[in-house]
């Protein structure tokens, strides 16, 4: 047989040039020898032949476009339906890295949840002096309508992803928390499904921990945090704004696959004081609301009057104790990413710890001297809009023209309150598959967490994110990235 050659097993080029040989290759050491992670992997993948693991490639691309396994990119014009590219080659952590990890998701999910509680009522955070009143103040996440209101359960963040990035052996960071409305589980599941019809004999091989129980925890967890009064097994529905989302897709499968109603906020009315749903036999009344409709299109009634995504009135039933809405409507705050600069002062403050996890250092350009900085060494850091997502409206220094910079240095001096810079990273790499072999990307992590009142689950790996193009630190789909499966060895 044939074994793939290895491509380029030496770091990145392009963004990370000013930080190749501090690449760390999470496949291979430095040495080239195969760390502990992937030994078993690596022997399985030496007997294969190369044709035979292109042909796979191929299959894995048709099993995808067969599925509808597609995202709505956003522009100028019309949405431009596209494929999230899947490279089939996985990337493994170890149980004891998971378990460490995993220590630090939970202390940091807690924390957040405690946060979004002090927020909405005694401020105790911000009287202490540890955060500074105006990051939420003028915040448009920040909703005065949740001021005194506890949710049922007294859970904010039901579903949190955590966006991991990987520097050394021992180095996970926290990119950023994802306390709204998290993306990309459906993929994650796929993912595992795809790679189990492919290599079932991998999979006896290689001992994984399965994630095929996400669905069922995701709906355990969401009927336990029912509002009180709901009699027998809770109603749960996902509330999607329709087939022309970008993640309609995910939206569709989740309901499907957790036996939930999948609705959109017209087959929804306010009656009798209970949000209820459309069906054949009349109105039904819903408990708990998946909702994956941002804050702003929830309530025509309370925020824009001009959604036609929401409920008129839902607020109301909700402040009233009546339905669950999942994530709570306010918790975008969290992911402020002025706010997530703050966080290890957040977690001490309501644990008692320090974090487990660390931040990536980050420069709020609010602050003159932190400013300063920022403009005089802009063609060496990532600069970030704090409500952006999705890679938009990011400059990456190293990367960008020299009129890229000029344009962003206005931006940053007109707005500065709006921006925050962060080192650029030496982020770790996997290999992907290529028609020349295996060739190293960077990639970053994003672990699922659910919380309700019996506790905190995160499933066992979560959604790797692969920039696909050499040299690339942008992961994000929109932007061409893709994603792989995430193995979390059962050890």
């Amino acid at each position: 047989m044939r074994a793939l050659p290895i491509l380029s097993w030496c770091g990145a080029q392009g963004m990370m040039n000013t930080a190749e040989t501090a690449n760390f290759d999470e496949m291979h050491a430095p040495d080239g020898s195969v760390r502990a992670a992937y030994r078993d992997y690596d022997r399985w993948l030496s007997e294969q032949d190369s044709g035979w693991m292109r042909r796979k490639s191929f299959e894995a691309e048709s099993f995808f476009r067969r599925t509808g396994i597609t995202f709505n990119v956003y522009g100028d014009g019309d949405a431009e339906e596209r494929l999230i590219p899947f490279d089939m080659v996985p990337r493994i952590v170890t149980g004891t890295e998971w378990r460490k990890l995993s220590r630090g998701i939970e202390q940091r999910v807690r924390a957040l949840n405690a946060f979004m509680h002090d927020l909405y009522h005694r401020q105790e955070i911000i009287r202490s002096g540890r955060l500074p009143e105006r990051l939420f103040r003028h915040n448009k996440a920040w909703l005065p309508q949740m001021v005194g209101f506890t949710p049922p359960g007294g859970v904010y963040t039901h579903i949190v992803g955590i966006d991991l990035v990987r520097t050394g052996p021992e180095e996970f960071l926290v990119l950023e928390d994802n306390a709204r409305t998290p993306s990309g589980v459906s993929y994650m599941l796929e993912n595992r499904e795809t790679m189990m019809a492919m290599f079932p004999e991998l999979f006896a091989r290689v001992k994984v921990r399965p994630v095929s129980a996400y669905p069922r925890w995701l709906a355990k967890s969401l009927a336990a945090c029912a509002p009180e009064g709901a009699s027998g097994v809770p109603t749960v529905a996902v509330l999607t704004p329709g087939l022309y989302n970008s993640a309609y897709f995910e939206h569709a499968f989740l309901a499907d696959q957790m036996g939930a109603e999948l609705v959109e906020g017209s087959d929804l009315r306010v009656v009798g004081g209970r949000v209820q749903m459309r069906t054949t036999q009349g109105f039904q009344p819903i408990d708990v609301i998946y909702r994956r409709v941002d804050d702003e299109y929830l309530d025509p009634l309370t925020f824009n009057p001009h959604s036609v995504l929401g409920v008129p009135g839902i607020m109301d039933v909700y402040r009233a104790g009546k339905v669950t809405i999942a994530n709570a409507p306010g918790t975008g705050v969290a992911d402020d990413k002025a706010i997530y600069s703050f966080m290890p002062q957040i977690v001490e403050f309501y644990t008692g710890e320090k974090p487990i996890l660390a931040n990536v250092e980050t420069w709020r350009c609010a602050d003159a001297d932190s400013l300063k900085y920022v403009l005089e060494h802009l063609d060496e850091l990532v600069v970030k809009e704090v409500h952006g997502s999705g890679g938009y409206g990011m400059l990456i220094g190293p990367a960008a023209s020299k009129r890229e910079l000029a344009a962003f240095r206005d931006k940053l001096i007109a707005r500065p309150d709006n921006y925050i810079a962060q080192p650029t990273l030496a982020l770790s790499t996997c290999p992907i598959f290529t028609q020349r072999g295996l060739a190293p990307r960077h990639v970053d992590l994003r672990p699922f967490v659910l919380v309700s009142p019996d506790g905190v689950e995160i499933t066992p790996g979560g959604l790797t994110r692969v920039a696909m193009r050499k040299g690339s630190l942008v992961v994000n789909s929109s932007q061409g990235g893709g994603t792989k499966d995430s193995w979390v060895l059962d050890d």
